[in-house]
């Protein structure tokens, strides 16, 4: 059996680079947390379901003879990143990860005032931040848990994808029907605006995303309704080697 590329995926990024590596003919197999993850790749693409520890890794990586890993997991998902790297360094095989740069606002909106940057949810938690605010949570449904102890000292609304799992997450979290809305991105900036204004949100909690997720257009909603918008930064990974460039990405698996 010849050697596969494996894809670590489930983003939009990976289903781009998937759809590269399909035209140049490169033998791949992508990985997946989710079967509704699926839905970005072509029926053409050879796929994995499922969550895998180090362990799982490492028979899927000598089960498909994979030859080289592309990480384009999501970048909050460190965990899967420092497993893959892991096992690319047991297994001696070569990892490139490949992730969106993240959203460089113009220089006539550098000194925009309702952005705040943080480095953690813990950082915003543990703050004055949200106290008294009514705030709009668009973080995704695994971090709103979270937010459970603050719901006595603001007033908390989230925005999920239209997912049973996310909605029960949710509603687990203590989140009410009425403050939430399930929906998929994207949206534009006349109904981001609207759902700030019916809401009457006062803040905003976001993940640094890029243009891809969104943030571009938070950002310039933040401003026009001069509402904060804080930002959590992305985590810090050493990466062994990385790139934000598709073509790179090409590059590295047509010289295995």
């Amino acid at each position: 059996m010849e050697g596969k590329v494996w894809l670590i995926g489930g983003t939009s990024d990976s289903a781009a680079i998937a759809r590269i590596l399909i035209t140049s003919e490169i033998v791949f197999i992508v990985t997946v947390v989710t079967q509704a993850a699926l839905s970005l790749y072509s029926v053409n693409c050879e796929t994995a379901v499922g969550c895998m520890d180090r362990e799982k890794m490492q028979s899927f990586c000598h089960a498909n003879q994979v030859k080289a890993i592309i990480d384009a997991s999501h970048p909050y998902a460190v965990e899967v990143s420092h497993q893959a790297i892991a096992i690319s360094n047991q297994l001696n095989i070569p990892y490139l990860r490949y992730e969106r740069n993240s959203y460089q606002a113009q220089a006539d909106a550098s000194t925009n005032t309702s952005v705040i940057k943080l480095d953690s949810f813990e950082t915003l938690l543990t703050g004055d931040y949200l106290k008294q605010q009514r705030v709009l949570l668009t973080v995704g449904c695994k971090a709103l848990p979270l937010f459970q102890s603050w719901h006595n000292r603001a007033t908390l609304f989230a925005r999920i994808l239209p997912k049973a799992a996310s909605i029960e997450t949710a509603l687990v979290a203590g989140f009410t029907s009425d403050r939430l809305i399930a929906i998929r991105p994207p949206f534009n900036p006349a109904w981001e605006k609207a759902l700030w204004q019916q809401w009457n949100i006062s803040m905003v909690i976001t993940k640094a995303s890029g243009k891809a997720g969104g943030e571009d257009i938070k950002r310039q909603v933040a401003a026009d309704l001069n509402v904060p918008l804080i930002i959590i930064t992305r985590p810090q990974v050493a990466y062994p080697q990385q790139t934000d460039s598709i073509s790179e990405v090409l590059a590295f698996c047509q010289q295995l």
